[in-house]
Formats: structure tokens, C-alpha cells, sequence
């Protein structure tokens, strides 16, 4: 059974509005503030900024049922791409945003079991780690930082810094919220945790001063660790009657 209201309710709505407001204008006026230092804006884009901008995807959650998620994240890509081009760059990086979200949602509708999603939380981060270590990911990030940046979701840092978190990493996060929802798990401690987990990379990426640092391992686990009971029990087989 799902748990998935068609609509967003009116408070919904009010607090999904409230918190792009104070994102956006986050956005803007990041760019024009002073540094404040490494360690500090580490702690400010994993404490703050990544937290409150990815609310927005828990808040938009009820969404995941739209039958336009396909053509909506379609449009919202060749929007950033058109947005980028002609130098909207916080246009550009809302619109890869909600396009990897609402990817994420749809591809969902594909998986018809959990244990679906429980395989590909197994797996991915084992694809993920080779990409980023040794494959196309290191490749591009390692020579080609530029195109990387182009494509990736950026939360910033005063001064004008960021982090960044690619398609696939947001793509997967949506999905897991979503799974979460779909199969009636811990839908805000899942956020929490995976929300947490990339918070976490960040840290531990400039911490052990690494180019990249895979962020799909670290989701999976998130999801993972919220759920895991809940896992086992529905997923374990069941015993056969005695007698």
C-alpha cells in the first residue's frame, strides 16, 4: 500500500514557498559576501545550506505521483542547459535541480518491489566509487573540472565557493525519499540521514583533501541505516507453517 497524497496541502505548500524564498535569496546574496574560511564555510554549506535546499525535496515529496515528472524533468534539463548558456547561473542550477528530482521520482515508477530498491542501494555505491576513483567521473573532475561544474547542483558558500552534488547523486536521493514514501518506511528520518550523509562528504572530502569523494556509498548507507529494520522484516522470507 502507498502513502502518497495527490495534492500538496495548503501548509505544504506555504513552507515549501517560505523555504525557496530563503534559498534563493541565500543564492544570491551568498556570492557577494566575504569569506569566511574554509572550515567555516564546510560548516556552513554542511550544516545549513545543504540541509534547508534539499527540505525542498522532501516538501515537494507528493509530487513523486505526477504523471508530467518525465516531460517536466526533460524540459527543466534543456531549461538549465538554455539558462547556463545565457549566464543564469542560479536559474540554471535550480533547473538541474528539480530535473535530477523529478527524474529520480519517475524512475521509481519502474522498480515494482522494494527489494528492488535494496539491490540498487547495494549497488550503486560499488559503480559509484569506481566512477569517482578511477572511471569517467575521475576522469572529468580530475582534467575537466569545468564540465563537471556545468552539470552539477552547486550549494554555495559566502564569497562565492561551493559544493556540489552531480545528477546521479541527487537523482538517487530523490528516489530513496520516494521509495521511502512509496513502501511506507521512515520518510523524514530517511531524509534526515541521507541528508546527513551528504553533509557528511563534504567534511570528510576536505578533510582528507581528495578531488572527489564518491557521495552514492554514503546515500545508500543513509537509506540503509534509517530503514534497516523495517527492511529485514518485510524483506526476509516467510516461514513455512509446522505440522
Amino acid at each position: 500500500m502507498e502513502l502518497s497524497p495527490s495534492v500538496l496541502s495548503r501548509p505544504r505548500v506555504a513552507a515549501f514557498l517560505l523555504v525557496s524564498a530563503v534559498v534563493v535569496a541565500w543564492f544570491v546574496v551568498a556570492p557577494h559576501l566575504r569569506p569566511v574560511g574554509l572550515w567555516n564555510a564546510i560548516a556552513i554549506v554542511a550544516a545549513a545550506v545543504m540541509p534547508v535546499t534539499l527540505l525542498l525535496v522532501l516538501l515537494a515529496l507528493p509530487l513523486r505521483t505526477r504523471r508530467w515528472l518525465l516531460p517536466a524533468a526533460g524540459g527543466l534539463a534543456l531549461a538549465a542547459l538554455a539558462s547556463s548558456l545565457a549566464g543564469w547561473g542560479l536559474a540554471a542550477n535550480f533547473a538541474k535541480l528539480w530535473a535530477a528530482v523529478f527524474a529520480g521520482w519517475w524512475f521509481l515508477r519502474l522498480f515494482e518491489e522494494l527489494s528492488w530498491v535494496v539491490i540498487v542501494a547495494c549497488v550503486i555505491p560499488l559503480v559509484d566509487a569506481i566512477s569517482v576513483w578511477r572511471g569517467p567521473t575521475h576522469a572529468i573532475t580530475t582534467h575537466h573540472f569545468e564540465v563537471y561544474t556545468s552539470v552539477a547542483i552547486a550549494f554555495v558558500v559566502p564569497g562565492g565557493g561551493a559544493a556540489y552534488l552531480g545528477p546521479p547523486d541527487v537523482l538517487f536521493y530523490a528516489l530513496f525519499l520516494a521509495a521511502a514514501d512509496r513502501w511506507q518506511l521512515r520518510v523524514v528520518w530517511t531524509w534526515v540521514a541521507m541528508t546527513g550523509m551528504y553533509s557528511l562528504t563534504v567534511v570528510i572530502a576536505n578533510a582528507a583533501d581528495v578531488g572527489g569523494l564518491p557521495a552514492l556509498p554514503f546515500l545508500s548507507l543513509g537509506f540503509l541505516a534509517a530503514n534497516g529494520d523495517l527492511l529485514f522484516r518485510r524483506l526476509r522470507p516467510a516461514r513455512a507453517p509446522s505440522g
